[in-house]
């Protein structure tokens, strides 16, 4: 069976050599109790730098180890969201050109998804047109911009250019709003194992009922580990939508009924999370992802995905990324 997955990430040397430069204070690296280098958040350890995410021979040889037929492979948190205007796109230009240069030398094994520096459309906009160029098969954005949710004005050019392009843009998380008050570094695993699902939820969830679902109805919005908690609380939020008298939402519709237009990974480790995911959205919505390499299990996730009818898991593994991405 061909795997092909769609969320799995690399930083790259480039990116690695600007953030090291430019990303205090918010953003650092740094030595660990356990012996490992961890990138930090806000002062908290989100996850240990590991060789796969900077060399393209050693990802390639975990991908044959993992049965994993493609990457697709994104920069994770915090993208290049720092460091003011000029650095945020000399290091949006330096990942991306590192990214061809993998596809160049593993033609068969890796696809990438562009990073933009967003807070900054104009140059956003260059740098997607010379991303999709080099060969570019969609957008990553973390679920919120710095001080900026996904439906802020200022993006407004970029998103209406994603529309126009009818690409998919996975929008994975980012240490939420308020990490340095919920002290996640105290236990480490909370703010990649909780804190992010909650960003996602968040940012998904406000595009919604905001419209932008409406406005822009060609982008292939994927929200990453099966959507967050937005499966599971999809029923709440109609509850509320249906009594609300004081805010004017900018739909009609129930919101969960968007949640069967959005594409979604497979990343989730509970078998009933995943069986709500497809029950929000369809099999045809969903694809098989790893995060890799962020601490996963690969067979734990693959287990999940074959438990499914035939054709449901093949599309699932490999035909529905081959469709969204024309692969």
């Amino acid at each position: 069976m061909t795997v092909i997955d769609i969320h799995t990430h690399m930083f790259g040397n480039a990116w690695r050599e600007m953030l090291g430069k430019h990303g205090k204070p918010d953003y650092d690296m740094k030595m660990q109790a356990d012996n490992r280098e961890y990138l930090m958040e806000k002062g908290a350890p989100a996850c240990a730098l590991e060789v796969e995410a900077f060399d393209f021979d050693a990802r390639v040889k975990a991908q044959d180890a993992d049965g994993i037929d493609l990457g697709i492979v994104s920069l994770t948190s915090p993208n290049v969201f720092w460091g003011g205007e000029d650095v945020s796109v000399e290091t949006a230009r330096r990942f991306n050109d590192e990214m061809a240069g993998g596809q160049t030398a593993y033609p068969d094994r890796i696809r990438w998804f562009a990073s933009l520096p967003w807070e900054y459309p104009d140059k956003a906009l260059a740098e997607l047109k010379r991303a999709l160029e080099l060969g570019a098969v969609g957008v990553m954005v973390t679920a919120h911009v710095t001080k900026y949710d996904l439906i802020d004005p200022l993006f407004k050019p970029i998103w209406a250019e994603l529309d126009r392009l009818a690409l998919p843009v996975l929008i994975h998380p980012t240490a939420p709003f308020g990490t340095p008050d919920a002290n996640y570094g105290r236990e480490r695993i909370l703010l990649p194992g909780l804190g992010f699902m909650y960003d996602t939820t968040l940012a998904i969830a406000r595009m919604i009922v905001d419209g932008f679902f409406d406005t822009y109805p060609n982008i292939k919005t994927i929200a990453s580990h099966a959507g967050g908690y937005l499966p599971y609380v999809a029923g709440r939020i109609d509850m509320f939508f249906g009594v609300e008298t004081l805010a004017k939402m900018a739909i009609t519709e129930t919101p969960s009924t968007y949640l069967q237009n959005i594409y979604y990974d497979s990343i989730v480790y509970n078998p009933g999370g995943l069986d709500l995911c497809l029950e929000v959205s369809s099999p045809s919505m969903v694809m098989f992802g790893t995060d890799f390499p962020m601490p996963c299990d690969i067979p734990r996730l693959k287990e999940l995905a074959g438990r499914y009818p035939k054709d449901q898991t093949d599309a699932i593994m490999s035909g529905n990324a081959a469709r969204v991405f024309a692969l």
